[in-house]
């Protein structure tokens, strides 16, 4: 018999190992189906076992499965590696200092505003509405009475005043009836008529070296700013030369006494106070006695505030007006009522009462800062004559400055 005659393993035989011949296999001849007895049929009718051959390949897929079904060992949970430590910077070797990095460039400073421009803007609430009550009247038609009385109501809604708002609009419509008007024509007319109002109170304080010291009263309500115009007076007449000293007469609020005594040290300036509470008269004799000892020039002198509608505490104000007499029969050389520009038309019945009861010779007009309704300065000159002597538009020690009528007027009419 030849090796092609033997009987062949089968693949998975060969594959487990079991494909190699034994004697057993060798000597067993092979059998084709002509050979094979036919299998002999029990009674029972069921077939004969499967002859070893056939048992073998019917067992090799069930060594197979148990072969494949082998269960690998679970792997170890994975653990994610811990993040990479940088490297620390490598310190610089002592004969190499650490690198300074370069500063960051200062800003540039801002550009300090003019006077001027100053005004302008702290004026901008009264002659914005102004300018636009103006352009929208006279563009919609020509001049007439009707046209005038709207003109008349814009200038009284800006704290003009009644006679001052009629003068102008008068002034407006002299030789200009029923012809078209331009608004920068009515601009140029309304900043004529405030400056003929304004200049003859646009007057410059003046201290007399003669008196010495000079006694400058300062009065007002709460708020206005009476201790800062105080402050800002006192640095303004030190630069000139003149010795100061201040009376911190605002005895009704702390803050006020410390105040002062700030600005007495800005201004090395002496100072007389006293602790909170005490009498603002005595206060005032006291300084005009040791203003006259250390032979200052100006005695500046402040108040507490007071609304002008209350009599006790104007009453106080008139007893140190008569305190200070016992010294100096001519003193105080001066009074100054510090107006608030955003009060409006109450400013006058604040001039009306403290002039009464201080006799108050001239005006300062703070906080003309955008928001003011400076239109009232102008009524205020009309019928008070008083003049003005300063006015201020900010904080700072430079934000207060001479009145200038021609100034004011051309920057509340809106004119560059």
């Amino acid at each position: 018999m030849t090796e092609s005659d033997k009987q062949k393993p089968g693949f998975f035989s060969r594959l487990f190992g079991r494909g190699a011949t034994t004697p057993e296999t060798e000597a067993r001849p092979e059998q084709t189906s002509e050979q094979m007895p036919p299998a002999p049929v029990e009674e029972s009718g069921a077939p004969e076992p499967a002859s070893e051959p056939l048992l073998e390949a019917l067992t090799e897929p069930v060594a197979l499965a148990a072969a494949e079904l082998v269960v690998p060992p679970a792997p170890e949970p994975s653990i994610p590696p811990p993040p990479p430590v940088p490297e620390p910077a490598p310190a610089p070797r002592a004969s190499e200092p650490a690198p300074v990095p370069a500063p960051a460039p200062a800003p540039a400073p801002a550009e300090k505003k003019s006077w001027w421009r100053r005004l302008r803007d702290g004026l901008s609430r009264s002659s914005n509405a102004i300018s636009r009550g103006i352009t929208d009247i006279v563009l919609k038609r020509k001049l007439d009475a009707t046209t005038i009385e709207e003109l008349e109501d814009v200038l009284i809604q800006a704290d003009l005043g009644v006679d001052v708002s009629t003068r102008i609009a008068a002034a407006i419509g002299k030789g200009r009836f029923d012809r078209q008007i331009s608004p920068e024509e009515v601009h140029q007319v309304l900043a004529s008529e405030v400056e003929a109002i304004l200049t003859p109170v646009a007057k410059p304080l003046e201290i007399d070296r003669s008196r010495k010291p000079f006694v400058l009263l300062m009065v007002g309500v709460n708020g206005s700013g009476k201790t800062t115009t105080i402050g800002k007076l006192a640095a303004k007449f030190s630069a000139d030369g003149l010795k100061v000293t201040l009376a911190a007469g605002d005895t009704f609020r702390a803050a006020a006494i410390e105040q002062l005594k700030v600005w007495a040290e800005r201004t090395r300036s002496p100072i007389v106070a006293r602790e909170q509470g005490a009498d603002s008269a005595g206060l005032a004799f006291d300084a005009l006695k040791a203003a006259q000892e250390n032979g200052s020039d100006v005695l500046l002198i402040d108040t507490a505030g007071r609304l002008q509608n209350k009599a006790q505490l104007m009453d106080e104000l008139a007893k140190v007006v008569r305190v200070i007499r016992k010294i100096d029969a001519s003193a105080p050389h001066a009074v100054l009522l510090v107006l608030d520009a955003t009060v409006g038309q109450n400013a006058i019945s604040q001039t009306e009462i403290f002039g009464k009861t201080a006799g108050v010779t001239g005006l300062v007009m703070t906080k003309l800062d955008g928001t003011a309704r400076g239109g009232i300065l102008v009524a205020l000159s009309a019928k008070f004559g008083l003049p003005v002597h300063y006015i201020g538009v900010g904080e700072g020690i430079d934000d207060l400055e001479p009145f200038s009528a021609r100034d004011f007027s051309r920057a509340i009419a809106g004119m560059e």
